[in-house]
């Protein structure tokens, strides 16, 4: 026989004021999700930046150059293991979230992601072959002289799908998933702190950030989201709310990356090569170009 649920009002009234003061105590703490800023920070380090380190490092008889290498593999793993991080971040949102937009992030996601996959593995095995980053395509020795002279359009429009079309994919989804989450990281708790975990956690987690921004040449899309976020901050202060601490650490995270792409173009504002190869207004040369330009030959 079913039994049937107690009504409220059958409750006594010190165990409904127990229960409301124990809510109200659960929701003033912090709920600083560390175990996937942990999981975001250590797989970006190993499977995003570490990649080509790994592949460098490893013989060449392991990894035949017909073969997807050991980066390769990082990638694939980073392919499936960032959006199903995403997607637990987004579950652990303290508001709701629009599911179609999440889940069309997520798909671009993961075919940009893709994309620069086979593009990135054949670029990096350009790279032992000679093949130097801080030039373009066609003023590279092991590319101009090919024959017929069609072959250097193939490669051309492989960088094109490698180092546009693929970042494009990859990137934007990415940075407008972590947008809409921060949305949703406001509280009207005054004292919610971000705990000792998190600041252990920011230094590591922005100078990723940092790598992300100048390899994907994707600076202007990150100060769009920046400017996104502080407008949001400024709007919602004036409405009585306050970042949590989840919101605390992407927010540090973006300011101390603007502060480390600052310093990074000024340590190569006066690079003749570097200038040549990222012209115009936003000069902002890649890590790796800077490699391959004054530590590889070295």
């Amino acid at each position: 026989m079913r039994r049937r649920p107690q009504s409220a009002a059958l409750t006594p009234a010190f165990l409904r004021a127990g229960s409301e003061k124990t809510v109200s105590t659960a929701a003033a703490q912090s709920q600083f999700h560390t175990d996937l800023w942990l999981c975001f920070t250590v797989q970006n380090w190993i499977l995003d930046f570490g990649r080509p380190i790994a592949m460098i490092i490893m013989p060449l008889e392991w990894f035949p150059l017909n073969k997807p290498s050991v980066g390769d593999y990082f990638h694939m793993a980073y392919n499936v293991i960032t959006p199903f991080l995403l997607l637990k971040l987004i579950e652990r949102s303290p508001t709701a979230l629009p599911r179609s937009a999440v889940y069309l992030c997520i798909i671009t996601f993961v075919m940009g992601a893709s994309i620069h996959l086979v593009g990135d593995s054949i670029n990096h095995r350009l790279i032992l072959s000679g093949y130097q980053l801080h030039l373009s395509v066609r003023e590279n020795p092991i590319i101009k002289d090919l024959k017929p002279a069609s072959l250097i359009d193939s490669f051309e429009l492989l960088y094109y799908y490698d180092e546009h079309l693929g970042h494009f994919m990859w990137y934007v989804p990415f940075f407008l998933i972590l947008f809409l989450y921060f949305t949703g990281c406001f509280t009207q708790v005054k004292d919610e702190k971000m705990p000792y975990s998190g600041w252990l956690l920011l230094g590591p987690s922005a100078v990723y950030y940092w790598y992300l921004i100048t390899e994907g040449q994707i600076f202007v899309l990150y100060v769009f989201t920046f400017f996104a976020m502080v407008a949001t901050v400024m709007r919602q202060r004036r409405m009585g709310f306050v970042l949590d601490s989840n919101g605390c650490f992407l927010f540090y995270n973006f300011i101390i990356t603007l502060g480390l792409v600052l310093v990074w173009v000024a340590y190569l504002w006066n690079d003749k090569v570097l200038r040549k190869k990222y012209p115009g207004i936003i000069y902002v040369p890649e890590p790796w170009s800077f490699y391959t330009l004054h530590i590889k030959g070295s």
